[in-house]
């Protein structure tokens, strides 16, 4: 969930991260919008260092990357990730947390603060209560964070202590008995300690039947300024999560994507729920040998728990005895999943950044990191009415038929896994004139993946290169062209099906982007075009001469290939001293050119929950004589497909706020899907139908910062 407390817009000095430069914006452009707490440059951060792991200027960056900065969560109320994916060129919901990333469904490239270590790994959703921005890379980022899928990754930095003093208390209100508040406080302890506390809770219902949501949040942290060149800074984070109803799938609908019953629908039971807890332990020692020289370690321990029951649809049942099950019978036959699953995580990173300043000037870095999981995974299933479960009448309701404390649950043999990543990697950035840039990198993996139930055990590696350059026509304009590789090991159980051949390789994939970058209005407006071109190889699919039979011919081979091209463009900043803007475009096309993909797309050409088309607008105008502004946003998504084929219907959903400030205290109206539209955000498949959008909300917050 997002920060309550993050509302900070009632001081003209705004929070600074640990690896970001001092606002050296001049005194008299933020007096004149000090009530306000106006920064000139509202959404638009000129460097980030989740392209390089350097702090690099955006338009010396020769690949195409956003950063969502805290000003824009806090204007779009944003509460989790997926309130945020207007604003990402290339990316649209797929299902819960997984997105589908320049064409290409990724559920999992996600990292905190560089590193890898979801808290709401599986079916959650990242909420962002203590995240301070996301950070969004565009293509393969295999040469610095390692495995992944080609599209993308998603870098959140969380929020650090701090020795500017600042306290913040927000309360909420909305639709759907929304109520909750958060209370965030750092600053200084001494001239050489710094604190930061935060606590967080809400609570709603749902507007889908049988489902409501709890959520508790404790954050804190010390930084400890050792010397003037180490600083030691440790976080804890604590996350408690009740989802009432969950896991929550879709709305069944007919081939053309019209919902058959009102997306309020649920498959679960009044008794269904997902408890969430997790524990994060994170410590960075940042420390300078030289003005030149530097080391950055981190380490980051996950400890987190879920618990989950759960009914899922199953398909028709044949009630009115015609011989065939559809959606003349109304009803669905349901299986119910009980499931636990434990994941203790550790990753380690360390980068050593080397600046050697001659005729040609070059930024170094050599770094190392290492992430084990250690899973622990007990799965339970009763299956139709056979173990207990009735069958559900999905057009009039019939919840409460059976209990599932009397099921005849079987348990399904699921003991977890353990994996282990490894990755050395160097790169290099070089000034080799004040027109030409170079960026080189290579990194080598070393995976291993080791399966509890069956004792069977994988292990591979694989190195991946990158490299750009970037011609500065002028201060104001940067040409680009990259080339980038990206690989992702295929899964341990994929893998143990594959094994009578020696094992799948990873799935490779590449990237050409060119691209112009522009500065506008003396550097208060960026716009980024970005054409990409993706091949990815080497595909798991289903073997073609395998017969079934235990005859030593492996199920699954390396023969899949998939191709994505297309263009996005992005535009950030301030068009006038009180009106500014956040807008992208993206266009995608995404087809199988080799095997036939059932089990990943949808047919041989075109992917699931991929869009050609898709553009999101935020724009927010200040109105400094009533101390108020007036913000307005609208997300647009072509039409999909479902996993089976079913049409999912484009969309268009607007949104608009309202910020007033009286006497320290801000006041902020949030008005979600203005109109009441109703939609689907994706597909699934056709027994679990499409995921419905949420309809009209209106969400109040009341912040005051002293």
């Amino acid at each position: 969930m997002v920060n309550l407390g993050l509302f900070s817009l009632l001081l003209p000095v705004m929070s600074v991260s640990a690896n970001e430069p001092a606002n050296t914006e001049p005194t008299e452009s933020i007096e004149k919008i000090s009530v306000m707490g106006r920064a000139q440059t509202f959404y638009l951060e000129s460097s980030s260092s989740v392209g390089t792991k350097v702090e690099t200027d955006m338009m010396d960056l020769p690949q195409s990357a956003q950063v969502l900065n805290e000003q824009l969560i806090v204007d779009q109320a944003a509460r989790e990730i997926t309130d945020l994916y207007r604003s990402i060129a290339g990316v649209s919901a797929y299902s819960y947390s997984g997105v589908t990333f320049r064409g290409f469904r990724d559920d999992s490239n996600v990292f905190y603060d560089g590193m890898r270590g979801d808290p709401f790994s599986d079916f959650g959703i990242p909420q962002l209560f203590n995240v301070e921005r996301v950070e969004v890379l565009k293509g393969p980022a295999a040469a610095l964070y390692g495995g992944g899928e080609p599209g993308g990754m998603i870098n959140y930095v969380t929020k650090k202590p701090s020795f500017e003093k600042e306290t913040e208390v927000t309360m909420i209100v909305g639709d759907y008995d929304r109520v909750g508040g958060s209370i965030d406080s750092k600053g200084g302890l001494t001239d050489n300690l710094a604190y930061r506390l935060g606590a967080f809770y809400e609570q709603k219902d749902s507007f889908r039947n049988n489902a409501d949501a709890k959520n508790t949040e404790l954050a804190g942290g010390l930084l400890f300024q050792l010397d003037d060149n180490t600083a030691l800074t440790t976080m804890v984070d604590y996350i408690k999560q009740d989802l009432g109803g969950s896991r929550l799938r879709g709305v069944p609908v007919d081939d053309e994507g019209n919902f058959l019953v009102d997306p309020s629908y649920n498959a679960n039971e009044a008794s269904d729920y997902q408890d969430l807890e997790a524990l994060v332990l994170q410590a960075q020692l940042e420390h300078f040998f030289s003005d030149n020289f530097s080391v950055d370690t981190k380490v980051r321990y996950v400890d987190n728990e879920r618990v989950q029951g759960y009914h899922e649809s199953q398909g028709w049942v044949d009630v009115n005895g015609d011989g065939e099950a559809n959606v003349d019978d109304e009803t669905i036959k349901r299986e119910y999943r009980k499931q636990y699953r434990a994941n203790q995580e550790l990753s380690l990173t360390t980068d050593f950044v080397y600046r050697l300043e001659s005729a040609i000037e070059q930024t170094v870095l050599f770094g190392a990191d290492y992430h084990h999981v250690d899973s622990e995974y007990d799965y339970w299933r009763a299956r139709y009415e056979a173990d207990g479960v009735a069958n559900l009448n999905i057009f009039e309701l019939n919840y409460g038929q059976s209990d599932s404390a009397d099921y005849i649950l079987t348990d399904q043999n699921r003991d977890g896994e353990k994996t282990e990543r490894t990755g050395l990697y160097a790169q290099d950035q070089i000034t080799l004139t004040d027109k030409w840039l170079l960026l080189v990198g290579l990194r080598y993996d070393h995976f291993n993946d080791y399966d509890k139930e069956s004792g069977f055990e994988f292990s591979d590696e694989h190195v991946s290169p990158r490299a750009g350059v970037v011609y500065k026509y002028s201060p104001d304009t940067s040409f680009y062209v990259n080339y980038s590789e990206s690989f992702n090991p295929t899964s341990i159980g994929d893998q143990e099906d594959a094994d009578l051949d020696g094992g799948l390789s990873p799935e490779i994939g590449d990237q050409v982007e060119l691209g112009v970058k522009n500065q506008w209005f003396n550097g208060q407006m960026m716009t980024t075009l970005a054409i990409y071109h993706i091949n990815k190889k080497d595909v798991a699919m289903s073997n073609p001469d395998d017969t079934g039979a235990d005859d030593g011919i492996a199920a699954l081979v390396n023969l899949g290939e998939v191709e994505s091209k297309g263009v996005e463009f992005t535009l950030v900043g301030d068009i006038t001293t009180d009106w500014t803007i956040m807008a992208n475009y993206a266009y995608n096309d995404a087809r199988v050119t080799q095997g036939d993909l059932d089990d990943t797309y949808a047919d041989g050409s075109r992917f699931a929950n991929a869009p050609r088309h898709q553009a999101g607008l935020w724009t927010r105008y200040d109105i400094d004589s009533l101390h108020s502004a007036v913000a307005f946003g609208a997300d647009y998504v072509s039409e999909q497909v479902s996993a089976d084929a079913q049409i999912v219907k484009p969309y268009t959903v607007f949104d608009m706020s309202w910020t007033i400030t009286w006497q320290q205290t801000q006041y902020q109206l949030n008005v979600k899907n203005l109109f009441d539209k109703e939609y689907a955000v994706s597909g699934f498949s056709e027994r679990n139908g499409h995921f419905p959008g949420a309809p009209r909300e209106v969400v109040l917050q009341v912040s005051h910062q002293f």
